[in-house]
């Protein structure tokens, strides 16, 4: 048989507690050993005495150090080690150091009388050391901690600006508890309840007084959850407010008292409500919140309590969350634990009470954050239910919540009877009694609800038992038709309260690439293009250098002749003879050697013939052979000559080239002929032009990535990625490019591709509502939910952000503008002052008080437009003016309007004469984010994701069926040419707004493609009267002047096509001028106009045809013939044009080479 092998459990981690000393500890030695209960002595300063250190964890002593003696001034070396084992058998051994302090308490140790046998003692302070950094990996941690001062201590007649008594403490253990896997997949959760807001108007401060508690599941494992109890909840009145810092408590402290209980350097944030996660968050809810945290009573905790969760718990976490995103936090009342256990008379009522709860309420907090890539932390106000079974399923799809078993542990921490997170047994009989109690207690709230209402026709004593298995099976009593109820728990729903909390990890659930990554990943997939080519050095690059290096010295030494002999070769007519030439042969070379330019010529081409010789010859050291050297200088000097006249011959022209004419086109007209042959349908002129736009600037990312748009709109998605590809390679942030890159991946199901373009993008420009917005809709493409909700939700406070920082622009010009008129109006009133002279009535003094920075009032709202501004300077004209009539009403009596500041005596007005502050309206977007994305997203022809962003508009709150929906949904349905459908939804549009100029020019575009020519004539002319012209007024004018022309009506399409050449011109409208020219008869401004069109595109072959009819009509019959034959070289295919320009010809008797 063979051994099975055991899993080896690591043996248990002594955890040493080094007490190293403690410093400014200045006692007082007692003369008679007894200490005051006041704290004060009567012994003499300065005189030594002992104190030792107790060290605790939990319940457990740890150890107490031997006496020290303390001197004044001087630190007491302490030098004493506690050790605590760490067990790595349990596996909650590591959650309870993390959440557990050791407490150490400084006693001091009185002098003995002579007939005293044993020392009295007197604690003086504590202090807690936190074990956290041992838990996250550390070995060694060091702290110098401050002495807590108990009641009744000496260290509380300290001074607060004197030296604080501290000690010196240092943890460590030998090897890191936690080993390399369980650092890289395990996590720190940190659970903070803060405070229970707008409390029951039942809870009172008088009378009876009870405790609240707080409880919510944690996964302790991965098939086992454990409750985490917050017991020391403390009803307060809205008079004892929180301080702005506060600190958070222990969750379990153990020992210690006063101060100590307070977790050192531990601190609840102040976060704006703009940054929390959970609800309340409205304007109306941001009112109610501000009432409950001032006005009324509420619950304090301010309690941490840290868990550690494994790799196993992690991922347990991470499943829940992502299967049910609720989770629930249970909060409840209990009565107050017996102050001490005394006659068993006096406790019959509290052991019946004792596990009891009432109130019991539940908020369920959306966990979906935490898994949001690199989220880390989530806080906010979460609204308290009224707890039931139903809720509680319907929400978590949990059963059962843990309100029992958190009583239980409540009531266990209060009475210190166990830190453990489970209570201790207490034999079978009581534990079974107890189990009935808290089965009645649990829903005592419905038990009193039932007694003061009793059910007709039954037994008034069972009608409680009734309501207590009503609530306790909540599955049965939905079949019976008797929905659970929760009256003490309604009240959490009527007076709307919420519970303030925070849940924090150490490192995110889903980790976010960093951009470092995802730029890497990027470049992965599509390398970076070089800025220059690569240069290659090699024999054919060197002889190319040396070529070039000729021509350069070829032609100074040309110009150098030019300058000596050029005025006279002009001159002189006679025949050149030798001996001339020879001559200025001579002079060219003395001049040359005696200037230094031939030193420097041979200077310049020295370094091209070392790269032939190492290069071509391989030759890179020095000869041995005299003999061998001069054959190689021999060799090599006949293939420089040879080379010299090659490039001579290659760089040396008797006449001098004609120059490249500049393009008649730029980059931009390029586009607009391309855009304007794409809605034309003309698809291989458009491809024309857009790589003709390519041709002249492969380097620019733009021509590429409007290329690629132009393919993805043909449903040529193969060609679009491609363009897409060279657009990142040239430029690797070009946002719009990774977006569409993205597009082209997800329809080509790449969706791990996809999404590392999608969240480069949101890299690349983090502050990108478009970038946000088209992650989201990819998250929607693959059914991540959570993902999309994250998305959406920075995309919209982006979006929010820019509408704030747009009203503020805006509210600024209107106070700089009234400041301008107001100091216009008071330069006016001096001047009409300066004309009274002597008789201007004495002028009052005008007393302005100071009003807030612009900056800090609330902003307005960007949707309201000029209303709203026009109304806030209305509202800021009218508070000026009352202001100033009540400071003139008042200078008669100063001292009854303002009073003395309290510090520094600045004159302030009085309490009862200031107003309050009009607050303005929350700037609202303009549109939705998705209506943003749709207008790009139709721009680019990605039609998937516009119809997935359409269906987000038509459920979003901001948008819906609105004008704007309907006109981009017909914009879409005319690139999928579904006309009938664009003309419904058209339909729509114009019921919303009959004088929308883009609704109209859609429907005639409708219209238009479905060949209803009267019907889109009507919309085409209703578009161009409006007083504001639609997104694309240039298609309107193409398309009006040719409805023009098909009917004959050449003047008014003259007229149209010039009012789009004026807008935009382009070979078609400029054809279409010379058509309707020539068709009037106008022959001279026919030609000029379809002159112009030639000029701009030179391949159309109707404009060669129109030109050819011109001639013949003028008689030109060279030009007539060239223009035929261009327009029969370049396929003319217009029948109708060819069969007139063939009738013309026989009339005129030319223009035809055939004849």
């Amino acid at each position: 048989m063979t051994e099975v092998d055991v899993p080896q459990t690591r043996p248990p981690e002594p955890l040493s507690i080094h007490i190293v000393k403690a410093s400014n500890l200045k006692l007082t030695k007692i003369d008679n050993g007894q200490r005051p209960s006041s704290g004060t002595s009567k012994g003499t300063k300065g005189d030594n005495v002992q104190i030792t250190v107790k060290v605790e964890f939990g319940e457990k002593v740890l150890g107490e150090s031997p006496k020290v003696d303390c001197v004044p001034d001087t630190p007491a070396e302490i030098d004493y080690t506690a050790t605590l084992n760490c067990s790595f058998e349990d596996p909650l051994v590591l959650d309870e150091i993390s959440y557990k302090p050791v407490v150490l308490t400084v006693t001091e140790v009185l002098p003995k009388e002579k007939k005293q046998k044993e020392e009295k003692t007197a604690q003086l302070g504590q202090c807690t050391v936190d074990l956290l950094p041992l838990v996250k990996g550390a070995t060694k941690h060091h702290y110098n901690l401050v002495i807590n001062p108990l009641p009744g201590s000496p260290l509380e007649t300290i001074p607060p600006e004197g030296p604080k008594p501290e000690m010196e403490v240092v943890i460590s253990v030998q090897e890191s508890l936690l080993e390399g896997t369980q650092i890289d997949q395990g996590n720190l959760m940190t659970l903070t309840i803060e405070s229970l807001y707008s409390t029951p108007e039942s809870w009172t401060m008088t009378g009876s007084q009870y405790a609240y508690a707080a409880a919510l599941p944690i996964p302790m494992s991965a098939d086992k959850e454990t409750p985490v109890v917050f017991a020391n909840g403390a009803l307060k009145p809205s008079i004892d407010k929180e301080p702005p810092n506060r600190q958070k408590k222990w969750a379990v402290p153990g020992s210690a008292q006063g101060n100590s209980i307070y977790i050192p350097e531990s601190f609840l944030p102040p976060d704006n409500i703009d940054d929390e996660d959970g609800e309340f968050k409205s304007k109306d809810d941001r009112e109610h919140r501000h009432t409950a945290e001032t006005e009324k009573l509420r619950v304090s905790w301010n309690t941490e309590r840290r868990c550690y969760l494994d790799s196993l718990a992690t991922k347990s976490f991470q499943d829940k969350i992502a299967k049910c995103r609720y989770w629930p936090v249970e909060v409840m009342r209990l009565p107050q634990p017996a102050a001490a256990k005394g006659k068993k008379s006096q406790n019959a009522n509290t052991v019946d009470d004792e596990g009891s709860i009432s109130y019991h309420g539940v908020a369920f907090v959306n966990l979906a954050p935490l898994l949001y890539p690199g989220v880390k932390r989530i806080r906010g106000a979460y609204k308290v239910h009224a707890y039931t079974d139903h809720a509680m399923h319907e929400k978590t799809k949990r059963k059962t919540g843990f309100g029992e078993e958190a009583g239980k542990i409540a009531f266990n921490i209060l009475n210190r009877n166990s830190a453990s997170p489970f209570p201790k047994k207490a034999g079978k009989e009581g534990g079974e009694k107890k189990e009935k109690e808290v089965k009645k207690g649990r829903s005592m709230s419905i038990a009193q609800h039932q007694q003061a209402n009793p059910t007709p026709g039954g037994p008034g004593g069972q009608a409680p038992t009734e309501a207590s298995q009503t609530i306790k099976s909540d599955t049965g009593s939905e079949m019976e038709g008797q929905p659970p109820v929760n009256v003490e728990g309604q009240q959490y729903v009527d007076a709307k309260a919420y519970v303030m909390l925070e849940i924090s990890l150490t490192r995110p659930l889903i980790p976010k690439r960093p951009p470092e990554e995802l730029a890497r990943r990027v470049a992965e997939y599509i390398p970076p293009r070089p800025l220059f080519p690569k240069r290659t050095d090699g024999a054919q690059r060197a002889v190319e250098d040396f070529h070039n290096q000729v021509g350069s010295v070829a032609n100074l030494i040309l110009d150098e002749f030019r300058d000596q002999f050029g005025d006279l070769l002009k001159v002189d007519d006679e025949p050149q003879t030798v001996e001339a030439m020879e001559s200025r042969r001579q002079k060219l070379i003395y001049e040359l050697n005696s200037s230094g330019k031939y030193f420097a010529f041979k200077e310049q081409l020295k370094y091209a013939v070392v790269k032939i010789v190492r290069e071509k010859y391989l030759k890179t050291s020095a000869f041995e052979d005299r003999q061998e050297l001069q054959t190689f200088l021999s060799e090599l000097y006949v293939y420089l000559i040879d080379q010299m006249h090659v490039a001579l011959g290659k760089f040396l022209a008797l006449e001098d080239q004609a120059p490249i004419p500049k393009p008649l086109t730029d980059s931009a007209q390029l586009k607009h002929f391309a855009r304007e042959a794409e809605v034309n349908g003309n698809y291989e002129l458009a491809t024309k032009y857009y790589q003709e736009r390519i041709a002249r600037n492969r380097n620019d990312p733009s021509h590429w990535f409007d290329y690629g748009t132009f393919c993805l709109y043909i449903n040529d998605i193969t060609k679009a990625e491609e363009c897409f590809k060279e657009c990142i390679a040239i430029d690797q942030k070009h946002l719009q490019g990774l977006l569409l890159y993205g597009v082209v991946c997800t329809l080509s199901e790449r969706n791990e591709a996809a999404e590392t373009f999608f969240e480069a993008a949101t890299c690349v420009d983090p502050k990108s509502i478009l970038a946000w917005t088209m992650l989201g809709l990819f998250y929607d493409a693959v059914n991540n939910e959570i993902g999309a909700e994250m998305a959406y939700l920075e995309a919209n406070k982006l979006n929010q952000a820019a509408a704030v920082a747009e009203a503020k622009a805006l509210r600024d010009d209107d106070v700089t503008k009234e400041r301008l008129a107001r100091g216009e109006h008071e330069s006016e009133d001096k001047e009409v002052d300066h004309d009274q002279g002597g008789l201007a009535p004495p002028s009052v003094p005008d007393i302005k008080q100071p009003s807030p920075p612009s900056s800090d009032k609330p902003p307005t709202s960007a949707r309201s437009g000029k209303g709203s501004v026009s109304d806030t300077r209305r509202m800021s004209a009218s508070k000026r003016s009352g202001s100033k009539i009540k400071t003139e009403s008042s200078t008669s009596r100063p001292g009854s309007h303002y009073k003395m500041g309290s510090q520094r005596g600045t004159p302030q007005p009085a309490e009862e004469t200031e107003e309050p502050p009009i607050r303005e309206p929350t700037p609202v977007p303009r549109c939705s984010i998705y209506m943003q994305t749709i207008e790009w997203l139709i721009e680019v022809k990605a039609v998937p994701f516009t119809e997935r962003a359409l269906a987000h508009e038509l459920l979003s709150p901001m948008g819906g069926p609105t004008s704007g929906y309907h006109i981009n949904y017909a914009r879409l349905k005319l690139q999928k040419k579904e006309y009938k459908e664009a003309e419904n939804s058209l339909d729509e549009a114009l019921q919303f707004d009959y004088q929308n100029p883009d609704a109209w020019a859609l429907m005639g575009h409708v219209k238009y493609m479905t060949n209803d020519v009267e019907a889109s004539r009507d919309c085409y002319e209703r578009t161009i009267s409006f007083t504001s012209d639609a997104a694309e007024m240039h298609s309107i004018y193409l398309r009006l002047a040719s409805i023009y022309l098909q009917e004959e009506k050449f003047s008014n399409a003259k007229n149209t096509f010039l009012m789009a050449c004026k807008r935009s011109p382009s070979c078609v409208s400029w054809l279409g001028v010379g058509i309707a020219c020539y068709r009037l008869g106008e022959l001279a401004e026919s030609e000029d106009a379809l002159s112009e069109a030639n000029i701009l595109n030179n391949t159309d072959p109707e404009v060669w045809g129109y030109l050819s009819l011109v001639c013949l009509k003028t008689g030109r019959q060279l030009e007539a013939e060239q223009a035929y034959k261009y327009a029969l070289k370049l396929n003319l295919s217009d029948y109708d044009l060819l069969t007139e320009i063939q009738h013309v010809q026989q009339d005129v008797g030319f223009g035809n080479p055939e004849f």
